[in-house]
């Protein structure tokens, strides 16, 4: 299986630089993982879509202001972009400068404070805050756009790069298909019998990390925190015995359950996942799902190919393209049903 199998063609014009006005205003592109069916909707057709007793699956993650500049002793300008926090005095970071940046270095922070790069780890370094890195980030840092979004972060950036009901601070990118719902559509989706539950997976830095190696097995994908609490398995559970799905909205939601399942049964779970999901998986505990459109050759775009069929979601980005859908973070959504219960 090679990382060429999943690439496609998208032109640049396509890839969303800003929000639209209204959260729930994006176009929805519905694919029968079965058939491959396409329907052209929009986005507020998922009431229509969610059925009463189905159980919607929200990752309530909240994104934190992760990116900072900082000096070196030097004088040469670095940028930090936080993967996680460690602890009160240490955390995980990208660092981008110049010229290479060597442990025991020393940084000047914003707000007059430093930090000292301790180590190299894999693709991040370790550093050693002379205060609480937490607090220098959310007092200092600006909203981490992915690196396809061609501006400078603006004020609007802060509400909008953040899901409504984001609670959970430690993500370092947003769970993006979350950031279609508002609270009137939420509350539609109550009203009508959808019942939701709400899990954690902190989006870490490595989600924009590429697949280096051609064949894909080969990869090994970053790790990053989940939370999958007894009250979710259980209202798993309840929503399969009265008939409805689970619907996961976004791949980090459906990688939180199918992280928790591994055992063959859904159970609650608290750490680290490196979970790769590529066609061949054996999907135990998501029947749908709400997702962004992904860049070619993504780790994320293999999973929905895993969910659906790889030809089909191939044929389905094939027809996104041609109808302009609007790509990535800020872009549009698709509803997926998955292709058969045991593959």
């Amino acid at each position: 299986m090679l990382r060429s199998d999943f690439n496609y063609e998208l032109p640049e014009k396509l890839i969303a630089q800003h929000p639209l006005p209204e959260r729930s205003a994006s176009r929805l592109l519905s694919l029968d993982g079965q058939t491959g069916a396409l329907r052209d909707r929009r986005f507020g057709d998922v009431v229509d879509l969610l059925r009463p007793n189905d159980l919607l699956i929200l990752n309530d993650t909240r994104v934190i202001p992760a990116r900072v500049h900082a000096m070196k002793e030097s004088g040469g300008k670095v940028e930090i972009l936080l993967e996680r926090v460690v602890d009160e005095r240490h955390a995980l970071v990208q660092l981008k400068a110049s010229k290479p940046t060597r442990p025991g270095s020393r940084l000047s922070m914003p707000g007059g404070t430093g930090a000292v790069v301790v180590e190299r780890v894999k693709s991040f370094y370790r550093l050693e805050f002379e205060g609480d890195p937490a607090r220098l980030f959310e007092q200092h840092g600006r909203v981490p756009l992915p690196p396809y979004i061609r501006r400078p972060d603006e004020a609007l950036d802060r509400e909008r790069y953040q899901t409504v009901y984001a609670r959970a601070p430690g993500a370092v990118a947003a769970p993006t298909a979350g950031l279609h719902f508002d609270e009137e559509l939420l509350s539609t989706l109550v009203a009508r019998g959808v019942d939701r539950a709400f899990v954690t997976l902190h989006v870490g830095a490595g989600t924009f990390q590429p697949v280096r190696d051609n064949d894909v097995r080969k990869h090994v994908m970053h790790r990053e925190y989940v939370r999958v609490d007894e009250s979710v398995c259980r209202a798993a559970l309840e929503a399969r015995e009265r008939g409805g799905r689970v619907v996961a909205v976004g791949t980090t939601a459906l990688r939180c359950l199918e992280a928790a399942a591994q055992s063959g049964e859904l159970r609650p779970f608290d750490g680290d996942t490196e979970l790769f999901i590529y066609p061949g998986y054996r999907f135990r505990a998501v029947d749908a799902l709400i997702t962004n459109f992904h860049l070619p050759e993504s780790t994320l775009l293999m999973l929905i190919c895993a969910f659906a069929g790889k030809d089909h979601v191939l044929a389905a980005y094939g027809h996104a393209v041609e109808q302009g859908y609007r790509f990535f973070s800020y872009g549009d959504a698709m509803w997926v049903t998955r292709r058969s219960r045991g593959v």
